[in-house]
């Protein structure tokens, strides 16, 4: 059983910068494909941003596309999300998620960390 935790998280201004971790325990994040959603409050989950176990391939919704960067570190066995030019529209709890196979759906979520934009 794949186990996930987020951190990173936080209260950022906007304009500002965070840096999200993922950290997966039981299987290494380079036989997996990796993905962060988020969630704000009254909206559904979205996709964020994923990464692909095969070559690394990464994908990014149109809304954060240019200021988001997600990508692994196998020895660590972590993913991250390189967070820049937040602004309030992404605040929202954001999650990792992992699936070992070619299912567009994921197996496994992590707990989820609150991350909090300003104006």
């Amino acid at each position: 059983q794949v186990q996930l935790v987020e951190s990173g998280g936080g209260l950022v201004q906007a304009g500002g910068s965070l840096k999200l971790s993922c950290a997966a325990s039981a299987r290494t994040v380079s036989t997996l494909d990796m993905a962060w959603f988020r969630q704000a409050p009254g909206k559904e989950r979205e996709f964020v941003a994923s990464i692909t176990r095969v070559m690394a391939i990464t994908g990014y919704a149109d809304s954060v596309k240019g200021r988001f960067t997600i990508s692994r570190d196998n020895a660590k066995n972590t993913v991250y999300l390189q967070m820049n030019n937040l602004g309030p529209e992404d605040t929202a709890v954001y999650h990792c998620a992992a699936k070992a196979g070619p299912q567009r759906t994921y197996d496994y979520w992590g707990q989820g960390t609150q991350v909090t934009v300003s104006s």
